[in-house]
């Protein structure tokens, strides 16, 4: 009909409907360009593998900074696509968790550091640990939901109930793995500070028996003893701690060993109820996470400008 633009009728269409249009005329515009795809592809497998060399040599052989380069990137990318696409919700909690968090690691870093610091510190970050857990497991629940169907019996749209869990996800995988690791830099710093701890793993203090390396408190409880509040835990090493420190030092600080004679710890005998083995599994999953927001941007741009230098775009 005379007078009727393209376009209009894009608006009229359903979403898979404009999709699988906008999936064709992709086809299209690609045709014939099979070679040239599979010289993209070549150069995006080669660019993955050295990139994942150079992570992973940086790592090993300088593990500060690439933890602190590698978490200046998980707070900066997210908040270059928010601005960009308009993200104020995701925005407006980035800035409440950016302005406690830097108060924290503000505290954490002082000298001399006060006695209540430690303990604030690991409530703070076992608090968002724990959110992020909680929020990033719904999610998921949200995503089978959907997937299952199961949505069609409270009348909601896939789309929704879709988008929720996702977001969700997102949410709860994101900060777990920021808290995690401001975690890990509030305990390094608070450990070297009070000086039980330090880089060559011998303690520059004695640690007398009543005294907790990790908040350098007294403890008032014996291991033996269940207190009101917290309980006393006792590492294989025999170091004795607050509960509450030695886990929020080895599960959300990320430390394997004792903050007084770096002896390894083991995590399983520490965790003897089941259902605390899953925040292993969570932790190992925010290790992955983290390596594919921070780096994968920075690769795929790599990518890209290889494929413009060479004319593939």
């Amino acid at each position: 009909m005379a007078g009727v633009h393209p376009q209009d009728d894009l608006l009229k269409m359903t979403h898979r409907e404009n999709w699988k249009v906008q999936h064709e005329r992709l086809h299209v515009k690609h045709r014939g360009h099979e070679a040239m795809h599979a010289e993209m592809v070549m150069i995006l497998i080669a660019t993955l593998v050295v990139a994942q060399i150079v992570l992973v040599q940086w790592k090993q052989r300088h593990h500060r900074s690439y933890n602190l380069v590698t978490l200046v990137q998980m707070w900066v990318v997210p908040l270059y696509f928010t601005i960009k696409l308009y993200w104020w919700r995701f925005l407006s909690m980035w800035g409440m968790f950016s302005v406690v968090t830097s108060y924290v690691v503000f505290r954490a870093t002082r000298k001399p550091l006060s006695r209540r610091t430690p303990r604030m510190v690991y409530k703070w970050f076992l608090l968002i640990y724990k959110l992020s857990y909680a929020v990033g497991v719904l999610g998921y629940l949200a995503i089978m939901f959907t997937m299952f169907g199961f949505n069609v019996f409270f009348r909601i749209k896939a789309e929704d109930s879709m988008d929720v869990g996702v977001i969700m996800l997102f949410y709860g995988l994101y900060y777990g793995v920021m808290g995690r690791d401001f975690a890990e830099i509030c305990s390094d710093y608070m450990a070297s500070t009070i000086g039980y701890y330090n880089k060559g793993g011998m303690p520059s203090r004695s640690l007398t028996d009543d005294i907790c390396a990790v908040c350098g408190q007294r403890i008032l409880v014996d291991v033996e003893e269940e207190g009101l509040i917290e309980d006393t835990y006792q590492l294989s090493c025999g170091h004795i701690f607050h509960e509450f420190c030695i886990r929020g030092w080895c599960i959300v600080g990320k430390k394997q060993t004792c903050p007084y004679c770096n002896e390894k710890v083991d995590l399983k005998r520490m965790m003897s109820n089941p259902w605390e083995k899953t925040h292993v599994l969570y932790g190992q999953l925010l290790d992955w996470l983290r390596y594919l927001v921070a780096w994968q941007p920075i690769i795929i741009g790599i990518v890209h400008g290889i494929n413009f230098s060479l004319g593939l775009e």
